[in-house]
Parts: structure tokens; C-alpha cells; sequence
């Protein structure tokens, strides 16, 4: 029997839900934690219930009383009606004025364009009472401001002032300004999780009441099949002769009986027991989907209990099949943080904008710089065609390698398959479909195949290396190539992977093992070894023929959403349990998945029956639509594409163009037709970086389009051949673990290309019968001719290389280089020096540098702040040239915390003034790391050997991490692992979990034979891009490790004659690394091999002063520019270097060589690789 309340409620009433039955039970409400977080969601309940009653008043007074919810279209509203009393009364539930430079700022704003409209009405009156009763609280921070807008009365017309001649009408005004009071909001850490309210089933009140009433009627001693529910005053019971049968108060409720020890919880009711032992544990996002299990079985399902749905009450009170839209009145999103925000904090720091001065013009400020998600712009999209390539044949499928980016994949209509570089428009490999092995083949299969000279390409896709990559055709075949560069492809594997077509292939990585996924039109997903082709799982259920899969992985689960035909969404682990997930597609279309790069968002985008298209983002946590696009049109025939960039923007081929949404807007932010010639439903696809993107056109080619970014790229690789070296290398090389993936285990066995080359030999494809031990010694061959042909790169001269020395009249010129980083944007370099001052250079944007970045070729300013002050870092009473200084920049540039052994202080890199200090020694602080997901927590490596993780925000120490003997030297953080690792003065690299902060494992560096390291040496670690392998710096070694075990996997040791290591960072590709020593030279290695490619000496960057002793102490590398890099050095001078422009990069990457263990290198250095340290 379900009892259903539908009669209106008062809110006074609803304290009384946390009694929900006539047992003793736990109070929920009785921890000040947990009622607070309780109290906190019951108001958003509330805020839904009024909201749905129309109780528009009451729920914008509630939102401004709780202080929960900042309802950002409310406050759109009354800005854009000019409601300024009721804007700022609003507002005052959330903060003051004096609250901070984000809150100032907001109220200043609406008070100066109040006063503007009062001015342009001639109403000086009104304009006078403004300016003395609202804008005179801020001539105490600005009184030059306060006089300025005052002379505003003295003039006809306000627009007659220079920075006001732009103000145009009241609306437009307003509607610029609300734009920047909207950033404003978003930045200041007082709005900080109150701008999303919490995603919610419609009603999730009232279900909550009828939950309760049914655990009320259900423990009834004679329950009624018709309960009659007048009242929620009371209890309901069945049979007495008081409203809803009422009992005496629930002991629950009496003080008396408050200490009485409770039960843990409810009797089992029927059916609904205690929950069954879950085989594994699924990420929220995934468990969301799976709460509605689907109501038919399906042949693969297990009839056992699966124990992966969250608990639920599904045979009580049902819950919809099909996600509900959500009341458009009340923006909806991702759920909040659980715990109650204090109004007031002691500080915190933005992720999105700077500090911004004040204004007084209602217009974009200049200096504004946003970085993370919100520094893309739609300028920054590829929209300028730079070339056309000719496919002979209609274009189905593209891929971008991963990391050679300009490196184009494309598969047609009539299963031609070719490899481009784009740099040179050069077409390195073209293969036309040809089974390889016919007699593998089913016969039904082999009858088909024989009369087929031709099969359309469904998808071609990279492995996430790029030394695989898949073809899937739509006659049963699937075929896999290893690359090994340039016109180097080999057959891998050949499989009959499904009866009929195959619709789509992905790559995917579970249990550490290389994988791939197909669907196909036999309604079947299948899942296969990458290197052996092994049928590893077959998941039946679909009633359509399957469209697409989208592997994925959160929270260590790998899982696979499969769409079909009928539009139906089923998602699978990788076990023999059956579907876990039965939703509809929106429209019920065809549609394909896709998560953004950093795997946090998902999308669907497809088309229907009818030719209607859905662009869609999905709430994972509920598996329901989150956000609809608009802006696409209908079709005929055919299934619109799409694609993600940059985490920010949506994009597809759609009406003979190609379309532009940004993932946080439903509304089309641009369109363009690529100069023409696109089809109607043009194959669309992005490379890694964004800054190229492939289109497919109506004549069988395809378009290149780039950003200025892609432009300078391409015109970067024009100049000189293709280098094959980096992907060949990577076919020899140990896998490296896929960001994409997770961790590759290298104790899984030998690696996919080791185990390529112990396969049988292949069926000839193209006439080419070679088998691959045949292929062995050719390559062989080439590798000993280029061998004799290589030679190291020396640079010795200025004219070899491009070399800025960065401009310095302070009186700290002369001071070491302590510290040296580029900022996060490359727009500008920091650095601290050893007397605690810091320096900042930017690059400004013009004619010589339209990108403002930083470049050898301009030379930048020293930039102070007009009020002149520097930041100089707190000292302690010994002389700061003998502290350990260390700084850290903030993700989005605005701060610094920065340390030289006094406390540790934060610092405003927009007005150079101290926010904060704070943690004064001893211990003094020695490295500082920002949390990459939290710019308010901070890992602090501290000079007593202990790491500190600290919360800016609140102010506080969350705990202290012991497992170093000496001070801490370095430290590095992994997305991907989660995990933080540290080293230490004592040689020591240390791993934590970031989840629980425990220790995970330890390892000492293993100090060459033959060098004696000193007693205490800085060592230093850095992440490689995949987020796994990672870099250990020490005087003596370059050292990579796969973390989290810490498994080393090369190592190289520098010639004695360079003198130690000072110094070693990743390229911002991780390609490369460039090393400092103490004779003044630079080395850069190759990541792939770790082997010496090029030489810098002292000579070709510094004066030559034989008296004077100058070599870098520190070394960064810029964030978007592969082979540029800047050097600190001992007499405070800073130095950028890069290639010449004829030559693009530094040196050429050495030859791979036959066999195995260390090989000499030019220079007299020594390489020891693959002897892991167990």
C-alpha cells in the first residue's frame, strides 16, 4: 500500500520529519555537524517546495536569510529592472561591503551606475543624495575615485569625461555591468559554493514525507489497506480515534528518555532487508545511473543480487524511469559541498579572476586576465583554414595522434586509411582495405568478403601512445596497426569482431591492460586484448543495434556506456553481470558519448529517426539531462558529430557549417563554413591541444582550421622534415601509463610493442608480404645508418641560438636567483631572489609578439605596481641568504605564497600586496605546493623533515605527514593517482595517498658508483604530463620513476667534466628536459630514451668574463612553448633561450639502438635504462 500526501504544506511543519516512525531510532539531528549539514539541505528542500508553490516572494526572502543559495537569475532580474534597493538588500544576506575587495568592488559598482542613471536623468537632486549617502563609504579607500566622480556634478553631460565618453544607454549600461558583477560573484570565495543549487527530483519534499508516512503505516499493528492522512501534526497509526490514529509522542522526542541507548536502525520491512554485500564499490556518478536498475531482465544479467544500486526504497515509492526536467524558475545544477559555509572566512583565494582595480567606467577592465577554463575565449577557437587535403573519397573517421598532434588520421568511405603531417601536407601512409587473412574468417563471412573490394571505415581511433591505432569497417572486420613512424605501419591484428557491421572501436584500459571496445550492428559489445586480440567480454542486452561506446574510468572503476539505435544509454562493467544502467537518449536518437579531456564532464550528442539532433550534457550523479543545447538543425538523412575541446567548448558539424557552443551556456555561441564546401553533416575533430581542428568537406577532402596558436605550429614544422624519432622511440620504450586510462603496471609483463614483435607472421596487405620478422632487419638497417649519421648538437656560439637577458635596475640586480617560474598564462616570468624580494617581467602584446608570451625576441618590463611597493618575503633573524626559499603560484596567477625562512606570506600578484602571513618558523617552511584540484590547500614541506597540509581558507593545519630524516626539498602532486610525492634532503622520494594522507611506499635514490653525494642535497620531483611517470633531479643523476610504486624506470648520470646538477624540469610537452650544471652549461635530454640530444655551453648566453663565475641555479620551462626555457642565475640575472627560428627545436633526437642495457653517449655521459630499482 503506498500512502501519497498531496495536500499543501506549511513550512513550520517540517521540523517534524526527523521523527518518521514510532521506534526508537538514531536522531540525525542530534550532531552539531550533521544537523547543521541536515539543516542546511532541509532549507533547500524548503526553497524547491516554495518554489513549486509559488511562493516567489518567501523563496527569495529565504535564499537572502539562510545565506544558502545566491539565485543569480533573480539577482539578473532586478539589476537588469534597476531595482537597486532590493539588488543591494539581497545582497546583504551574502555580504558587506567591507568583507573584501571582491564585495567592495560589487557594491561600488551598483552604486557608481546609480548614480550614473540619476546623472543622465538630470536628476542632480537624487545624483547628490547618491554620491553622499552610498558612494562617500568608499573615499576612505579611494579618495582620488571619490573626487573624480564628484567633478562628474560639475559637468552636462558625464559622457564629456574621457573614461565615460563610452557609456551609452541605461539598458546597455546595465547589461555591461551585470556581466562584470557576475564574474565578481563567481570569484569572491564569500559566494563559494552557494551559486549551484543541488540537483533534486521534482517534489523531493513531499516524497520524503511519503516515505515517511509509509514507515509509519507499515509498523501500524492493524494497518489499514486505506489509511486516511489528515494531519502531519502527528504521527499516523491505524485504528485510533484521534487524527491519523495518534499515538502518545514518539520517545524520540522526550527529554526524559534522551540518554536511552537507540537501536542502529529499522527492522527489515519485508523484502527490503538488510542490503546485500556489493561486489565492488561504484563512483557516485555512475552510481546515479544505476539507481533505477531496468524492470526487464536481460540474457547477460546475473539473477543473483547485484549489490551495486545504492540503497532504495524502490518498492515503496517508485521512482521515475526517465530523469525529470527540472523547474526552469530555480537554476538547478551539481549538488554542493555537504557542510555549511560560515559567512564570513578568514580569507580564501579564487580560482577564476584576479583582484581588479577599481573602475570607474562600466566596461571591461583592462589587465583583466582569467586563466583555467575561463582564459579560453571564442578567439581562441581554430577558425582559419590553412590547407586542404584530398582524400579521394568521402572522409568517415579522423584522430589526432596524442602526442605527435600534428599528425592526422583519417579513414573513407571505401576503407582507405592515411596518415598526414600536417606540417609538411605531406601524406605518410595510405593503405586500402584488403583482408589480410581471409582463411581466419567464418565462411558466412569469408562469402562476403571474397566479392568486397571495398568496405566503408565506422571509426578510426589512436591508442592513447599512439603506437596502436584501430580501424572498424562495416563488413565484420576489425584491424589493428602498430605505428612506428613516418610511412612505418605494420599489420598487429585482424579479428572478426561482429556479424554485420561494426559500428564503433575504443580504446580502453582496465586492469592495466591495453584493451579495445567494439559495438555492432549484431547488438553486441565486445571487449579484446590489444596485444593478443583475445576475446576478453561479451555484453548482450541491447534490442537495437549497437551505435557507440564510451569507455571510461572514475574513482578506479572502468565502466563502458554503450548507445544503440533505439536510444537506449546501458553502461557495464568490465564482469559478466549485465547492464547496470537503462536510460533513453534524448529523442530516442542515435547518439554518441564523450567525456571532456579532463574526464569531469559528459556529453551526448545525436540525431533521431525523425532527423531531429540533441546536444546534451549529462548530470552523472543522477543520470539525468543536466542541459539541452539549442541551435541544432533538422536533417534528412545522416547522424550529426561532434566533439569537445579545451574542457570549455562543444562543437559540431551541423547545416553546412560548424558549431559552437561553450559547455556552460545553452545558447550558440558561434558558428562558421570554413570558407565553404561543407557538407551538411561535416566529421569534425579536434586535436589535443585545441589549436587545429579537422573538417571534413563536400569534395572528399578534408579542411584544416587553426588558432594563432596552430598557425605558429604548423608554420614551426613547415620549415624543416618530419621527425618520426619520438614515435619510434615510443614503440621500443617500456608503455607508459595513459592519462586516459589510469596506470600501466609494469610488472603485467613485457609491453605491447615487445609483444608485437614475438607474433607469427601476418597475411600481406597492399602486395606487400613481408612478415614482420622480415620488416625486423630493415629497421635494423636504418637504425645503424642513422646511427653513423647522428651526431650530438653543440651549441657553443650566440649566433646558434636566440638569448634574451631580462632588463634589471633594482638594486637587487645583483642578487642570486633563488627561485624562477613562468607564470601559468607564459605571459610573464617570477622569480625570488635571495634577499626575499621577488621580480616580475611581462611581456606586452604588439606588433614584434601578437600573443603577449613570453619570447626571446621582445624584451619585456620589469613590471611593478604604481604604488611601487615590492614583495619582499618575511626573514627570520639569521641572513636570508641561508634559508631555504620556496614559492608556489596559484593555478590562475592571481597569488603567490612564498617563503625564505620567515613566515610564509601570501601575496597579490596584481597590487603586489601582502594578504596574509602566516606560519612563523621554527620550523621554517623549505617547498610549497598547490593542491591542483584546491587552490585553498596547500602541502607545506617544512625544514624539521615533516609535510603540512593546510587549509588557507579556514586557516588551519588538516594534518602533518613524518616519514623524511632531513628537510624537504620538493614536492608534486598527481591528478591522475592521487597521490602526493615528496622528496627530501636525505635522497629520499616518499608517497602519500591524498585521500586518507597515509603513506603508500618509500624509496631511497640509488647514488651512481663512483659519486659520493653530499650529506645534504636538494633532490626535486616532477610529474610528466601522463600524471604518472615522474622526474627525480638530484646533483648526481636525472631519474624517471613510475609512480605510485616508484618503479625506476631510466636513469642517466652526466660526465663529471659538466660539474653537478643544480637544476631539471619537463618540457611543457614532457618530451624533453632540460638540465642545468655548475660549469654553466645546459643539457636536453629525450624523455623517450633519457639520452643527451643537444649541448648549450655558458658561451653561447653569458659574456665571457673569465674572472667571474656565473651558472644557473634554477631552470623553468614556458607552459605552452616546448623548446623555450628560462635560467636564474647565480649574479641575479635571468636569462630566456630558445632554438633559432630556422631550426625549431634543439637538436635531433638520437637514434634508437639495437640491444639492450646502457649506451655510450657523445659527451662521455652514461645512460642507464630498464634496471628498475626493486
Amino acid at each position: 500500500m503506498i500512502i501519497s500526501f498531496t495536500s499543501n504544506l506549511h513550512p513550520q511543519t517540517l521540523r517534524s520529519l526527523s521523527v518518521i516512525s514510532h521506534h526508537p531510532i538514531p536522531s540525525f539531528w542530534g550532531n552539531r555537524e550533521t544537523m547543521s549539514s541536515l539543516s542546511r539541505e532541509l532549507v533547500f528542500l524548503i526553497l524547491q517546495f516554495l518554489d513549486e508553490e509559488k511562493f516567489k516572494e518567501t523563496v527569495h526572502r529565504l535564499e537572502q536569510e539562510s545565506g544558502f543559495y545566491f539565485n543569480i537569475r533573480y539577482f539578473e532580474e532586478m539589476v537588469t529592472n534597476g531595482e537597486w534597493d532590493e539588488v543591494e538588500k539581497y545582497l546583504s544576506g551574502f555580504t558587506k561591503v567591507d568583507d573584501n575587495r571582491y564585495s567592495m568592488k560589487i557594491f561600488f559598482e551598483i552604486r557608481k551606475q546609480k548614480y550614473l542613471e540619476a546623472l543622465d536623468k538630470k536628476d542632480r537632486a537624487k545624483a547628490v543624495e547618491i554620491l553622499l549617502k552610498d558612494l562617500k563609504a568608499f573615499s576612505a579607500f579611494n579618495e582620488d575615485l571619490f573626487k573624480e566622480i564628484t567633478q562628474l556634478l560639475t559637468l552636462e553631460n558625464f559622457r564629456d569625461n574621457e573614461q565615460l565618453s563610452k557609456y551609452g544607454d541605461t539598458k546597455s549600461a546595465r547589461g555591461i555591468m551585470l556581466g562584470e558583477l557576475k564574474k565578481l560573484i563567481e570569484a569572491n570565495p564569500l559566494f563559494r559554493d552557494k551559486l549551484n543549487f543541488p540537483t533534486l527530483k521534482n517534489s523531493r519534499l513531499r516524497t520524503l514525507i511519503n516515505q515517511s508516512l509509509n514507515w509509519q503505516h507499515q509498523l501500524c499493528k492493524n494497518p489499514k489497506p486505506n489509511p486516511d492522512i489528515k494531519t502531519l501534526f502527528v504521527d499516523h497509526s491505524c485504528g485510533q480515534s484521534q487524527p491519523n490514529g495518534a499515538r502518545a509522542p514518539s520517545p524520540v522526542n522526550s527529554p526524559l528518555l534522551s540518554a536511552v541507548q537507540k537501536p542502529a536502525g529499522f527492522p527489515p520491512l519485508g523484502a527490503h532487508g538488510p542490503f546485500q554485500p556489493a561486489p565492488a564499490t561504484l563512483p557516485p556518478s555512475l552510481a546515479g545511473w544505476m539507481a533505477n536498475p531496468p524492470t526487464v531482465s536481460h540474457p547477460s544479467a546475473s539473477a543473483g543480487p547485484l549489490g551495486f544500486n545504492p540503497p532504495s526504497n524502490s518498492a515503496i515509492l517508485k521512482r521515475p524511469r526517465t530523469p525529470p526536467t527540472n523547474n526552469p524558475a530555480v537554476d538547478y545544477q551539481t549538488a554542493d559541498s555537504e557542510h555549511v559555509l560560515k559567512r564570513t572566512r578568514a580569507f580564501g583565494i579564487s580560482d577564476e579572476v584576479n583582484h581588479l582595480p577599481v573602475n570607474i567606467l562600466p566596461v571591461g577592465y583592462s589587465g583583466q586576465s582569467h586563466h583555467g577554463q575561463s582564459s579560453y575565449s571564442s578567439d581562441d577557437l581554430p577558425k582559419t583554414v590553412v590547407m586542404t587535403l584530398n582524400q579521394g573519397s568521402v572522409v568517415k573517421s579522423m584522430d589526432f595522434h596524442p602526442v605527435q598532434q600534428i599528425l592526422l588520421l583519417v579513414g573513407t568511405s571505401i576503407g582507405d586509411i592515411m596518415i598526414w603531417e600536417l606540417g609538411s601536407r605531406e601524406k605518410l601512409a595510405h593503405k586500402n582495405f584488403k583482408v589480410w587473412d581471409l582463411s581466419a574468417f567464418s565462411m558466412p563471412s569469408q562469402a562476403a568478403l571474397t566479392s568486397d573490394y571495398t568496405a566503408p571505415i565506422s571509426r578510426v581511433t589512436w591508442s592513447p601512445d599512439g603506437t596502436l591505432f584501430g580501424v572498424a569497417y562495416s563488413k565484420y572486420v576489425v584491424q589493428i596497426y602498430s605505428y612506428h613512424g613516418g610511412d612505418d605501419l605494420r599489420n598487429h591484428l585482424e579479428i572478426e569482431a561482429h556479424a554485420g557491421s561494426v559500428n564503433d572501436l575504443a580504446f580502453s584500459y582496465p586492469n592495466k591492460q591495453l584493451c579495445f571496445v567494439t559495438c555492432g550492428e549484431d547488438r553486441l559489445i565486445k571487449v579484446w586484448d590489444a596485444v593478443t586480440g583475445a576475446k576478453q567480454y561479451t555484453f548482450a542486452g541491447h534490442e537495437a543495434p549497437v551505435y557507440s561506446v564510451c569507455p571510461h574510468f572514475k574513482e578506479n572503476v572502468q565502466f563502458i556506456f554503450s548507445t544503440a539505435t533505439d536510444g537506449k544509454i546501458k553502461a557495464w562493467l568490465y564482469d559478466n553481470m549485465g547492464s547496470r544502467v537503462d536510460y533513453d537518449a534524448p529523442g530516442h536518437s542515435s547518439t554518441a558519448m564523450a567525456y571532456t579531456a579532463d574526464g569531469t564532464r559528459l556529453f551526448s550528442c545525436g540525431t533521431n529517426k525523425e532527423g531531429e539532433s540533441y546536444l546534451v550534457e549529462w548530470n552523472e550523479s543522477e543520470g539525468a539531462v543536466k542541459r539541452t543545447y539549442n541551435g541544432l538543425g533538422k536533417r534528412c538523412v545522416g547522424v550529426v558529430q561532434f566533439d569537445t575541446t579545451k574542457n570549455r567548448f562543444l562543437a559540431v558539424g551541423d547545416e553546412f557549417l560548424v558549431k559552437f557552443w561553450d559547455m556552460d551556456s545553452v545558447n550558440l555561441l558561434t558558428t562558421f563554413d570554413a570558407e565553404g564546401g561543407l557538407p551538411a553533416s561535416a566529421c569534425i575533430r579536434f586535436n589535443k591541444e585545441g589549436i587545429l581542428l579537422a573538417v571534413s568537406t563536400n569534395d572528399n577532402g578534408v579542411k584544416i582550421l587553426a588558432n594563432p596558436d596552430g598557425i605558429r605550429l604548423l608554420r614551426t614544422m613547415e620549415s624543416r622534415s618530419f621527425d618520426s624519432s619520438r614515435i619510434a622511440s615510443a614503440s621500443v620504450v617500456k608503455t607508459s601509463a595513459m592519462t586516459t586510462f589510469g596506470a600501466a603496471n609494469p610488472s603485467a609483463g613485457p609491453s605491447i610493442m615487445d609483444r608485437v614483435a614475438t607474433m607469427p607472421s601476418m597475411i600481406a596487405k597492399n602486395g606487400d608480404n613481408r612478415s614482420l620478422v622480415d620488416v625486423k632487419p630493415r629497421v635494423g638497417d636504418e637504425s645503424m645508418e642513422k646511427s653513423r649519421i647522428w651526431k650530438l648538437t653543440e651549441i657553443t656560439e650566440p649566433s646558434q641560438c636566440r638569448s634574451l637577458r631580462l632588463p634589471d635596475t633594482t638594486t637587487s640586480s645583483t642578487m642570486r636567483v633563488s627561485r624562477l617560474i613562468y607564470t601559468n598564462s607564459g605571459l610573464a616570468i617570477l622569480v625570488l631572489a635571495a634577499n626575499a624580494v621577488h621580480k616580475l617581467w611581462k611581456w606586452q602584446r604588439n606588433d614584434r609578439n601578437s600573443t603577449g608570451k613570453a619570447t626571446a625576441n621582445v624584451v619585456p618590463q620589469l613590471w611593478q605596481p604604481t604604488s611601487g611597493i615590492l614583495m619582499t618575503n618575511v626573514t627570520s633573524d639569521t641572513n636570508p641568504e641561508e634559508a631555504v626559499p620556496c614559492f608556489a603560484l596559484s593555478k590562475n596567477d592571481s597569488y603567490v605564497m612564498s617563503a625564505s625562512g620567515g613566515k610564509i606570506s601570501l601575496f597579490n600578484m596584481m597590487t603586489f600586496k601582502t594578504m596574509t602571513t602566516f606560519m612563523p618558523p621554527p620550523p621554517a617552511a623549505t617547498f610549497l605546493a598547490f593542491h591542483p584540484q584546491d587552490n585553498n590547500i596547500i602541502a607545506i614541506g617544512m625544514e624539521d623533515s615533516s609535510i603540512q597540509i593546510y587549509n588557507v581558507r579556514i586557516d588551519e593545519v588538516k594534518t602533518k605527514l613524518k616519514g623524511h630524516n632531513k628537510r624537504i626539498t620538493g614536492l608534486a602532486f598527481s591528478n591522475v593517482l592521487n597521490v602526493l610525492v615528496s622528496s627530501g634532503a636525505d635522497s629520499q622520494l616518499c608517497v602519500w595517498s591524498t585521500e586518507g594522507w597515509e603513506k603508500q611506499t618509500s624509496k631511497n635514490l640509488q647514488i651512481p658508483p663512483g659519486r659520493v653525494a653530499a650529506p645534504v642535497v636538494d633532490t626535486r620531483v616532477q610529474f610528466h604530463n601522463d600524471q604518472t611517470q615522474l622526474l627525480a633531479v638530484h646533483e648526481t643523476q636525472i631519474a624517471i620513476y613510475e609512480a605510485p610504486k616508484l618503479e625506476r624506470l631510466k636513469q642517466w648520470v652526466p660526465p663529471e667534466t659538466n660539474g653537478l646538477i643544480t637544476h631539471a624540469t619537463y618540457s611543457c610537452d614532457s618530451q624533453s628536459i632540460y638540465v642545468s650544471f655548475e660549469d654553466g652549461s645546459v643539457g636536453i635530454l629525450t624523455v623517450s630514451t633519457l639520452r643527451l640530444r643537444c649541448r648549450i655551453s655558458s658561451t653561447s648566453y653569458l659574456p665571457t668574463n673569465p674572472s667571474s663565475r656565473v651558472y644557473p641555479l634554477v631552470i623553468a620551462a614556458h607552459p605552452t612553448e616546448a623548446n623555450q626555457f628560462a635560467l636564474g642565475l647565480t649574479d641575479g640575472g635571468v636569462i630566456v633561450l630558445e632554438p633559432l627560428e630556422s631550426e625549431g627545436k634543439w637538436g635531433t633526437s638520437p637514434p634508437l639502438e639495437n640491444g639492450a642495457g646502457p649506451s655510450g653517449l657523445t659527451g662521455g655521459a652514461t645512460s642507464t635504462t630498464d634496471q628498475s630499482q626493486r
